[in-house]
Parts: structure tokens; sequence; C-alpha cells
């Protein structure tokens, strides 16, 4: 089967990755009400939620490196058991150090899970294909992103609130068990490559990041994502400080989520528009204007709208990142490379808060955006440079470049 033959694995993919990151997403709010309810502390729920981010950083490199020289279906079933697992036994915790133990052994299994989906989608997609399927691949995260907090905040409430957030979290990991379903038979026995295990085989990592591409891969997405969950986190706050109630902020955020897959589902029509690098670029510099403007008092309709032209210009960043760092990693280190990329957005997901929290207390709740935008405007930076922007590309840009003018030449597709 020749990459990008038949397209029923990709929807199958996206599938799975909906239910998967709808439970982490669920379970994740979930962890830290059930913490506080049993009797955490800020600083407690602070590090049970670090754990998740914290612990897989150790496994991303090694389990990139098996994945660059073996299958990658068998990540997928093991991320979806680690998951489920995961939310279950934290709904069944009755200690904090057990919950942050769950939590860590979830964010293991959401690891595991991306690096494995991530490799499929570059390995199973011929070069001028890899925007289009990274872009609908990631449709699957931002769906359960958007579902997963709404399923949390129906079910968690109340005065049980211990034993709603155990309901959510045992719901939450029937959730991601049904991702289980759509994994059958989904890699191609023909594009996985010979198992090559002697240590002379395996690229630096040194080596790897150094790759013209890659940090830039890797910087936008660390941004991308820093921006997505320092929003999500302190938009409530912003609410409260400007007395917008709950549910608005609620439904303001899913708004920012909808438009982030309106993004993903018509990226292909803006490929052909513009360059990718030029897109990344684009976006990178509307976002960083766009996050500070959330710092303005500006009306509720007025966040709306920014919210939405938000979730749109973030929407591009994952997926073409991804593009980037397959095509610019050296051969037989592109797992490796996504992983590392993965390793970035984890540190970001630590850092990205916490220096929020630090710029909040010292600046005002707004102030985290305008470090936000600080942050993309370096990201635009990079893009401009990054392969395919034009002048000195890289043989892999330059090859996807002309497979995909190739492409755009045929009837269909």
């Amino acid at each position: 089967m020749r990459p990008g033959g038949n397209r029923g694995w990709l929807l199958r993919l996206v599938i799975a990755f909906s239910f998967a990151q709808a439970a982490v997403s669920m379970a994740r709010p979930a962890v830290s009400y059930r913490a506080l309810a049993l009797g955490a502390d800020e600083r407690a729920v602070g590090v049970i939620a670090g754990v998740y981010a914290l612990l897989p950083l150790f496994a991303a490199v090694p389990l990139g490196r098996r994945t660059d020289h073996g299958r990658c279906a068998p990540l997928l079933p093991v991320g979806v058991v680690l998951i489920a697992g995961g939310c279950a036994l934290s709904g069944m915790a009755n200690s904090l150090w057990t919950m942050a133990l769950w939590s860590g052994v979830m964010g293991l299994g959401h690891l595991a899970f991306v690096i494995g989906a991530q490799s499929l989608v570059a390995r199973q997609s011929a070069p001028h294909e890899q925007d289009r399927n990274f872009g609908h691949f990631t449709i699957g995260a931002s769906l359960g992103q958007l579902i997963g907090p709404i399923a949390a905040g129906a079910l968690i409430g109340g005065h049980d609130m211990a034993g709603t957030s155990a309901l959510a979290l045992l719901v939450a990991g029937a959730g991601a068990a049904v991702a289980l379903s759509s994994l059958w038979r989904i890699e191609h026995r023909r594009t996985t490559p010979k198992s090559r295990t002697g240590q002379g085989d395996r690229v630096p990592v040194h080596r790897i990041l150094r790759t013209r591409g890659v940090p830039a891969g890797i910087l936008i997405s660390l941004s991308v994502l820093s921006a997505t969950d320092v929003l999500t986190a302190y938009l409530p706050v912003v609410g409260e400080d400007r007395g917008i109630a709950p549910s608005v902020i609620g439904l303001l955020l899913s708004l920012r989520a909808a438009a982030t897959i309106a993004c993903r589902l018509v990226l292909t029509p803006l490929l052909r528009l513009l360059s990718r690098s030029a897109l990344l670029t684009v976006t990178c510099l509307l976002g960083a204007a766009l996050c500070a403007a959330v710092a303005l008092p500006v009306p509720v309709w007025a966040l709306a709208l920014i919210l939405a032209a938000l979730g749109f210009c973030l929407g591009v960043g994952q997926p073409l990142s991804m593009t980037t760092v397959v095509q610019a990693a050296p051969d037989g280190a592109r797992s490796t490379a996504l992983a590392l990329r993965l390793t970035g957005n984890r540190l970001g997901q630590v850092a990205a808060p916490a220096t929020a929290g630090l710029v909040a207390g010292v600046a005002g709740v707004a102030a985290p955006f305008v470090m936000l935008g600080v942050l993309l405007l370096a990201s635009a930076g990079v893009a401009v440079r990054s392969p395919g922007s034009g002048k000195g590309e890289g043989g892999a840009a330059a090859a996807s470049r002309r497979s995909r003018a190739a492409a755009s030449r045929k009837s269909d597709d």
C-alpha cells in the first residue's frame, strides 16, 4: 500500500483521537475537583496537574526512537489503555499521592498515543498530503477539547463534589476505551520500516535539534499550545475581574475551539494561497495581536469576535509545525523529532501557566495575554526563516513543494 493511497485509516484515527482527547479533557478538570474534595490546597492541585506533564518527559525520546525503527500502531492501544486506566483509577483513588500517580499515568498514555498517531500520519501520507492529513488529524484533538470540558461540567457539581468528580473520571475512562474500536488494522505493513537496532543507526538528539526547521517547528508548536492552555486557564480569571458570568466564559472558550476546528477544515485551500511558512508567519503575527487584544477592556461581543479570530489563527500552528518537523528531520529520526516537539509542548504546558501566574500577580490578570502575544511574535520571526519560505529550502521541503505542485495539477485532491 503506497502512502496516501487509502484514507480510511485517517478517519478511524481521527475518531480514536477524538475519544482519547475528550477523555483527557474531561478528566483533567475532574482530577482537580476531586483533589479539592479530598482536601488539597491550590499548591497540591498544581503539583498533581504538573505530574501529568512532567512524567511523560522522560519517556518521549525513547518512544520516538522505538517508533522510528518499528511499527507505530502498537503505541495506540497502549496509550488508550493507560489513559482509560489513569482516568478510572483516579476516580477510585482516596489519597492525593495516588491521584498524582494516576494523573502521570494518564499523561504517559496520552503521550504514547500522540507519538504513535503522529508518526503514523507522517509515514502513511505522501509528502504533498502531510499538511492536509495533519490538519485533519488535529481535528480529533479539537473535537475532544470541545466535548470533554462540557461533559465534565454536566456531571460535576452539587454538594457531593467527591462523588460527582469520581463519576466523571469513570465516565472519562469508559469513553477513552471506546477509541480501541477504531484502531484495528490501522497501520499498513508495507509502510513499516525494517527494524534497525544498531546504535550506529540512531541520529543523535543534538543533531536533530540543530537541523534547520526542527527548532522552528518546536517553538511554534510550544507557543501555540501555551497560548491555548493559558487562555483556557486565565480567561475565567479575566471574566471574574470584568464581571462576565462563568456560563458566558464557557461559551467563549467553546467558540475558540469551534473556530480552531473550522480552520483545520479549510487548511488545504489556505495552503493553495500561501506557502506553509508564510501561513505560519501570518497567523502567528495575527495571533500575537489578538492575544494582546484580549487584555483590552472590550465588551463581551467584541471579546467573542477576538476569540473566534484567535482560535482560527491558533488552529494553523499545530498541524503545520508537525509537517515542518517531519520534513526537516533527518531520515530515520522523524518519530524522534516529533517526540522532541511533544517534549517542548509538555515543557510549555508546565512553564507557561506558572509564568503567567507570576506575571498576573505582578501586572494584573490581563498581563499574561500580552506575554503570549510576545511569544507568538517570536514564533512569527522563526516561521519566516523555516523551510518552505522560498530561498534556501532544504531538500525535503523543496521536494514537498514540488510534490504538492504536481498534485495540485491533478483533477481531484
